[in-house]
């Protein structure tokens, strides 16, 4: 087994700012219940601590993609209630249900083979059924969902599954104004309607739509239960309105692989996309697209190095990437941020964002496996 301190780079994650975004959070939600999403490795900060840290910072629900990230908490020791929403026909359902795995239901199709899963296994399936109120991803479009729910009550009957949620999820949150949110507000208020007319509904059953920024900007979202991805990790979900005073749980660094001075007009780096104005000092930082670092990052994103911001210099290759230091000290093993919550005025995720033209949710979970994630707080 190696050791992080003999690796090139490491993701440090502060374990404290993601408590501390917990509890803005949980006071945002107003009484709701607090599910986090912890799909794709915690949006790319660890599974299982972050999942342990938030659950003690109380949070009462976790929320993953598929299956096998839900079975993953369980076998690390997690008993909280998990819900998974992207069920693929391959998915482990007998796995899913003997370890108390909840699982969402978007069509008839699927809710029959989580039926068969039951009486395999004997299990009571945990279900929450999934409405389109808009975003045309997942969930039953408006003209299914009465089938939807007719199946589900039958099976309901039959002792093999419970309905335990309704729920849907907001294309355009992010987005203050967008007149997609009154649509999909009005699209889920027919749902539960029908839910409840049908008898699918009733206090026992858990509605919500709310992600990160439903929740720290549509009260009227909120409903039972928000779910929190993004904030959680402290990167705005509307960058526009600020940071809602998160804070940001990752920071990326490297020690440099290699310092060396070079001559006016040499080509860095494939292609010679960059070439030194002068003799000058370059730094090779041990990190490429291969760990996650966009190969666009080339010529647009900064590090801080030596205590001031430098562009990436070149392209970013596989496994490393250049820097341009001038007449600045540097050398090997010194101490490179790519991006932090900015407190030593290196640049944050949402400047990487920002630079790239994408968006945060992008810029850390893309940081690979090689690196190795250490936690502080």
């Amino acid at each position: 087994m190696y050791s992080p301190r003999a690796t090139p780079a490491e993701a440090r994650v502060d374990l404290a700012a993601i408590r501390h975004n917990v509890s803005l959070i949980k006071d945002a939600a107003g009484g709701a219940e607090l599910m986090a999403a912890v799909k794709a490795d915690s949006y790319g900060h660890g599974l299982v601590p972050v999942s342990e840290a938030v659950l003690r910072a109380g949070v009462s629900r976790l929320g993953t993609a598929f299956v096998r990230e839900a079975l993953a908490l369980r076998e690390a020791g997690v008993t909280a209630p998990i819900l998974s929403w992207l069920i693929t026909p391959d998915e482990p359902l007998d796995e899913a249900l003997t370890h108390d795995v909840e699982l969402s239901a978007s069509d008839v199709r699927l809710l029959d083979e989580i039926a068969a899963a039951a009486r395999r296994t004997g299990r009571t399936a945990t279900l929450h059924l999934e409405a389109d109120t808009g975003m045309s991803r997942g969930g039953s479009p408006p003209a299914a969902w009465p089938a939807l729910l007719a199946r589900a009550l039958e099976l309901r009957a039959e002792g093999v599954i419970e309905i335990a949620g309704l729920w849907s999820h907001f294309a355009c949150a992010d987005i203050p104004g967008h007149p997609s949110i009154a649509r999909q507000l009005e699209a889920f208020e027919t749902a539960l309607k029908l839910a409840e007319q049908a008898g699918a509904g009733g206090s026992h059953v858990i509605r919500h739509i709310a992600n990160s920024a439903a929740t720290m900007t549509l009260p009227e979202a909120r409903y039972d239960m928000v779910r929190s991805g993004i904030a959680m990790y402290g990167l705005s979900p509307v960058p526009e309105l600020g940071d809602f005073g998160l804070r940001q749980a990752m920071t990326l660094v490297a020690r440099v692989g290699l310092a060396k001075r070079v001559t006016e007009d040499s080509g860095v780096s494939y292609g010679h996309l960059y070439t030194t104005a002068c003799e000058t000092t370059l730094g090779l930082v041990p990190l490429g697209y291969a760990d996650g670092i966009l190969r666009h990052a080339t010529g647009r994103a900064e590090v801080l190095a030596g205590g001031r911001r430098r562009l990436i210099a070149g392209r970013v290759c596989m496994d490393q990437f250049m820097i341009d230091m001038g007449d600045d000290p540097l050398a090997a093993g010194d101490e490179v941020v790519l991006f932090g919550p900015g407190d030593e005025g290196e640049p944050t995720a949402q400047e990487w964002a920002d630079s790239l033209g994408t968006i945060t949710h992008e810029i850390v979970t893309r940081i690979g496996a090689r690196v190795p994630r250490v936690y502080r707080g």
